[in-house]
């Protein structure tokens, strides 16, 4: 999740040790909660806001561009799927930055719309319209290549 919020594997490490560290720090933060992961996904995307306005502060730019990806899928050996995988993230990357979040939120991490929701403090409708315009964006890149491995 953090690769795909930050787009740069040393930021995304730095966000994710962050997280930790607060965690050792204040170790009750994760007493009574009903959802432990997505509390950790949510604070996790608070220390990325926090990030992009402490560029914005600084006058550096909000998100890195497409190319300075990292990779977020492990290398498959079918050179097909490989294709595929390379394109998959090759257009995540092309989302905005609400709908790539609540996609990503959806499809890897399996929470609901409702916990999105929560988890992003968005209304639900708002939460599933996101998503339902990040998979439309994705099914139309995507189509031509899926088209070609049929």
């Amino acid at each position: 999740f953090a690769r795909q919020l930050s787009h740069d594997d040393d930021e995304s490490r730095d966000l994710v040790q962050d997280l930790f560290v607060k965690i050792a720090r204040q170790p009750a933060l994760l007493q009574g909660l009903r959802n432990e992961r997505a509390f950790l996904l949510c604070l996790l995307r608070n220390g990325f806001l926090d990030l992009l306005r402490r560029r914005q502060t600084r006058g550096l730019g909000v998100e890195h561009a497409p190319e300075d990806t990292v990779p977020i899928f492990e290398t498959a050996s079918e050179p097909d799927e490989e294709a595929f995988r390379a394109a998959l993230a090759a257009a995540l990357v092309t989302l905005p930055l609400e709908q790539r979040e609540v996609v990503h939120l959806k499809l890897w991490e399996g929470l609901t719309f409702e916990a999105i929701a929560e988890l992003l403090d968005l209304p639900l409708n708002t939460a599933a319209s996101r998503y339902r315009y990040g998979v439309d964006k994705l099914r139309h890149r995507l189509r031509p290549l899926y088209e070609e491995l049929q």
